[in-house]
């Protein structure tokens, strides 16, 4: 990539933040759909997101892109099966409980990742990322404490659908981290990634699978022109545009740092709901909230903080 075409790091960190509002609008949307059920909410979202990123990648890649993707390797199709769960359960994890419970429970996806690493890749993890993890755990145990105290099933159940969307983020990076270590390692600097998994192949397929599965659960349709509009919103702009901006802007940023500021999304999500539905965030989700956001950001500042340390090779 030329520096006319790369990314500062400034403008990586600010097009993060877009991407991070930009999904956040999902649980205030949908509290404005009117006649819209659970699966079909699902499903419209899904396959609007299929169409929107269908007509950009065929726009950018031309036609043999849909050939390409009936060829692409296993996994890239584990990769989609992946997408589809995370795709799934957020949408019917919102309809089931509040907003701030889905976004908190979702927000540890970044050490479940670290817990994946360890177990599959052999990845060895600093002491902090384990004190994170067991400070975030206890703040989601408060979370599904308090709603079994309340006795409300329903909230709980949602909660159990949104961890879904963590487990297979981190199993999706899992299996690709896996797939890129596996590839020979270019030995001369004109060599193209062509090897590498093809990310926006693996949403596609996640995207159909997702439409696919729900389709016959979301039959017959209630949506009216209304909730179709916002459905349509959903798929292109609270997915497939952030899907697209989030490749470009993870190349001129830092892990870590993509992960904390993919934690506006919590607060950002909260907030929408709050200001724009009137859905105030219950008391536990406020505390164990804080608490899983807490451990998240102290850890990844530390990880960032220490990437920052490491001094640069000499230029030759």
């Amino acid at each position: 990539m030329t520096a006319s075409t790369s990314l500062s790091h400034a403008r990586a960190a600010f097009g993060m933040v877009v991407v991070t509002l930009m999904w956040s609008t999902a649980g205030v949307v949908s509290r404005s759909l009117q006649t819209a059920e659970s699966f079909e909410v699902t499903f419209f979202r899904s396959l609007f997101n299929l169409a929107g990123l269908g007509v950009a990648l065929t726009w950018m890649r031309g036609w043999g892109l849909w050939l390409d993707l009936l060829r692409s390797p296993r996994v890239v199709w584990l990769s989609g099966l992946c997408w589809s769960v995370m795709f799934t359960a957020f949408m019917v994890a919102l309809t089931m409980t509040r907003v701030a419970n889905v976004l908190v429970t979702m927000s540890i996806s970044p050490l479940l990742t670290a817990v994946f690493a360890r177990v599959f890749l052999h990845h060895r993890q600093p002491p902090r990322t384990w004190v994170a993890i067991a400070v975030a755990g206890g703040g989601i145990a408060w979370m599904f404490g308090h709603n079994m105290q309340a006795a409300d099933a329903r909230s709980l159940a949602g909660m159990a659908v949104a961890f879904a969307v963590p487990l297979s983020s981190a199993l999706n990076y899992t299996v690709l981290q896996h797939a890129g270590r596996s590839q020979p390692v270019a030995d001369d600097s004109t060599q193209t990634p062509a090897t590498q998994p093809d990310l926006f192949s693996a949403v596609l397929i996640g995207a159909a699978i997702s439409a696919l599965i729900t389709l016959p659960l979301a039959w017959p349709f209630h949506s009216n022109a209304h909730d179709l509009g916002l459905l349509f919103g959903l798929g292109i702009f609270q997915l497939a545009i952030p899907c697209l901006l989030l490749v470009r802007v993870t190349r001129a940023l830092p892990a870590p740092e993509v992960a904390l500021l993919g934690l506006l999304e919590v607060i950002f999500g909260v907030l929408w709901a709050w200001l724009g539905a009137g859905e105030a965030p219950g008391s536990s989700a406020l505390v164990g909230g804080g608490i899983v956001v807490g451990a998240l950001v102290f850890n990844e500042f530390l990880s960032l903080r220490g990437r920052q340390a490491i001094p640069e090779p000499p230029h030759v």
